[in-house]
């Protein structure tokens, strides 16, 4: 009799468990569906506002409205003037559009624009057909070179803006006006910029490569305020892990100025950035040919012993830690690969690449270096 009793006192538990069980899951599903139907709903409804902003703001309208852009305004306070002005729905959208199409040539000057217009129509027309803002040239910055490029390729585009000449970048570049105003609307990329000691530019390496369009009588100082605010709309994501690691916008562009000419790949700048932040860790010069050239402001396939020994805080031979600052204008995938190097683990502290094919080899220690320069050596010459 008791047995039976303890038989059915569990087959009761059992049923309860089982109960309990199922109306768990059932809870766990209905929360589950309801986070998927929320989550659907705000796509939907930011795929819904971004589609509605980038249409006009008054589809009917045929007033003509004039905008006015001043000089050095950056795409967010362009975007707010429009907005301000009901030409555009939204600032964040346009901000983001033109960020996502990674545009430029918004320029000073006055636009005549409508509320019938899309938003991409209010783009096109302000790159294109305002009044003093037409592009009559199209800079271009490339990965890896110096202001001293930068600056010698003005020539080209001297007979379309006679603004733009070597003479006038220069003092664009050195102009501490600018850097001033230009510090103050981008603290986080220019504050490490600004305590740097020893630098031949201070903007080297701020100047993003991209292509810039230039309109009629565009300054040199309204053009390098532009490639500024490119560099800082790039950076602006990853301000946070720099932070982070403990690294500074200056010390990270200039790395990423060597691995930007010593490496060629996305895996082979990830790779060189982790050698050369294993050779800072340890205290040991970065030994990188390129910091010689530009103490020697000149190109040369071999250096002699006597350029190894150039007096210049660039000199990465003779001085440990990063040096000054950039040696040129690093790309994205440069400054990355700095803060995400691959394999430090590893242990690497040289590298030697073929020339002739382009692979690398990395060694722990300086015999295997020496080893793997001869192996290579004779390919190099």
């Amino acid at each position: 009799m008791a047995d039976n009793k303890n038989d059915a006192n569990g087959q009761d538990k059992q049923s309860v468990r089982e109960l309990q069980g199922a109306v768990t899951k059932r809870i766990v599903w209905w929360i589950v569906g309801i986070i998927l139907t929320l989550l659907v709903v705000v796509i939907f409804m930011g795929y819904r506002y971004v589609k509605t902003a980038m249409g006009p703001v008054d589809s009917s309208s045929t007033t003509q409205v004039t905008v006015e852009i001043p000089s050095g305004s950056t795409n967010k306070q362009i975007a707010a003037i429009l907005a301000d002005k009901k030409v555009i729905k939204s600032a964040m959208v346009f901000d983001y559009y033109i960020k996502s199409h990674n545009l430029t040539g918004f320029q000073a000057g006055a636009y005549t624009l409508k509320r019938s217009m899309t938003l991409a129509e209010v783009i096109d027309t302000m790159r294109t057909d305002a009044a003093g803002a037409k592009p009559v040239a199209h800079v271009l910055v490339r990965e890896g070179i110096g202001i001293d490029e930068i600056a010698k390729s003005m020539k080209s585009y001297t007979k379309k803006d006679p603004n733009l000449t070597k003479k006038s970048f220069m003092a664009a570049v050195k102009s501490k006006s600018l850097f001033k105003e230009l510090k103050k609307k981008y603290p986080k990329l220019l504050a490490s910029a600004v305590k740097a000691k020893g630098v031949r530019y201070r903007l080297e390496g701020y100047l993003f490569p991209a292509t810039y369009d230039v309109s009629k009588n565009m300054s040199a100082e309204q053009l390098v305020a532009e490639m500024v605010e490119k560099t800082d709309a790039t950076l602006s994501p990853y301000y946070k892990t720099m932070e982070d690691k403990n690294v500074t916008v200056q010390e990270v562009l200039t790395l990423a100025s060597l691995v930007e000419r010593e490496g060629v790949t996305a895996t082979s700048r990830r790779m060189i950035a982790g050698v050369f932040l294993n050779r800072i860790n340890q205290g040991m010069a970065l030994q990188s040919d390129l910091t010689v050239m530009y103490a020697l402001k000149t190109h040369k396939t071999h250096l002699s012993l006597k350029d190894l020994q150039v007096k210049s805080p660039y000199n990465l031979y003779k001085h440990t830690g990063f040096g000054p600052g950039p040696y040129n204008q690093p790309s994205l995938q440069s400054v990355q690969a700095v803060l995400n190097p691959a394999e430090r683990d590893r242990g690497y502290l040289y590298f030697v690449a073929n020339l002739k094919t382009g692979k690398i080899l990395y060694a722990q220690t300086l015999s295997e270096h020496n080893a793997n320069k001869a192996a290579i050596g004779d390919d190099n010459n």
